[in-house]
């Protein structure tokens, strides 16, 4: 076998054990302050009220004036902030050392702000797609969601309709379970409600205009973040539920995941953790977007750059 045959295999007993990656990031945790680690999104997320407002204010102008234009963008960027960012971080426990306050932030980000299911979003996103990354037949990421639509149906058109059946996709999924059922639309409702309520008072709309208004400011970024949800995984290396052939945690989490181009909006709107550094957030879940990027281990430590770098390689030994 030549040196260019061998390139292509990995060595797996040359991959870092994922307890002593742990341990290391622990230890960065712990030396860090806790403004890195936590402060620091949560500053971003608080801030992304100022937009909101701004936006309310700027879409009082005329439609089709650049006010108006410029209102909608500032309002699907705080939609986007609190909605993905925010209720992904929250939801990973990534936002503070409480319990409490992560539930709270959990709930309030991705259900009065969201109009989706806190608990949905558990069950789907953190039992089933971090446990079983790009394990065929489990996880959110292993088949297309409605693989009847043409793909440039699915890429470009469907998502903008995301945040309009959004309520009733969580509705549907907690169908027969009325307790739960009932405590998402206790605070669902009035969140709805209250989003309405300042288009019309604040921003001059009646109460149908303004619910086409939320339909519209929701779905700014959709496309992108449909594309990024197919890319990250969609196309990588699957494998299967026997646990005779279970892979490693560390070559499992860095093959089957794609970091994608650093970009200065997509970074804000959605977070490091789903853009630059998803490798890093399916190592380590609970880090922070900040502390998968500048405060982390992963921009200078080799060690755990040869766990990241597995994802370029084809074949395992």
């Amino acid at each position: 076998m030549d040196s260019k045959e061998k390139n292509v295999f990995v060595n797996l007993k040359d991959l870092p054990r994922f307890s002593t990656l742990n341990a290391r990031v622990q230890n960065i945790l712990w030396e860090s302050s806790a403004y890195e680690v936590w402060g620091h999104d949560l500053m971003i997320i608080f801030g992304s009220f100022i937009l909101f407002a701004l936006g309310l204010w700027l879409i009082s102008a005329p439609v089709f004036t650049l006010s108006f234009a410029s209102g909608i963008f500032l309002l699907g960027c705080f939609h986007s902030i609190t909605t993905s960012k925010g209720s992904h971080l929250a939801a990973h426990h990534s936002l503070s050392s409480s319990p409490v306050f992560n539930e709270f932030l959990k709930v309030f980000l991705s259900e009065f702000w969201g109009s989706y299911s806190a608990k949905m979003g558990t069950e789907i996103h953190i039992k089933i797609h971090h446990p079983y990354t790009n394990i065929i037949g489990l996880g959110d990421s292993s088949s297309w969601k409605v693989p009847f639509l043409p793909s440039m149906v699915y890429m470009f058109f469907a998502p903008v309709i995301m945040p309009t059946i959004t309520p009733f996709v969580a509705v549907g999924q907690l169908w027969g379970r009325w307790k739960d059922l009932a405590a998402m639309l206790a605070i669902v409702l009035p969140g709805l409600w209250f989003n309405a309520a300042l288009l019309v008072y604040w921003s001059g709309f009646t109460y149908p205009t303004a619910l086409l208004c939320m339909c519209v400011y929701r779905a700014v970024f959709s496309i992108p973040y449909i594309h990024i949800n197919i890319f990250q995984h969609i196309g990588l290396p699957m494998y299967c539920q026997d646990p005779e052939h279970k892979v490693k945690r560390v070559y499992q989490m860095s093959s089957g995941v794609l970091n994608l181009s650093r970009n200065l909006l997509l970074d804000v709107v959605f977070g490091h953790s789903l853009i630059s550094c998803h490798v890093e957030h399916h190592l380590f879940p609970n880090l922070s977007d900040n502390m998968c990027t500048d405060q982390s281990p992963f921009s200078w430590s080799p060690y755990v750059q040869l766990a990241v770098c597995v994802m370029y390689t084809p074949a395992v030994t």
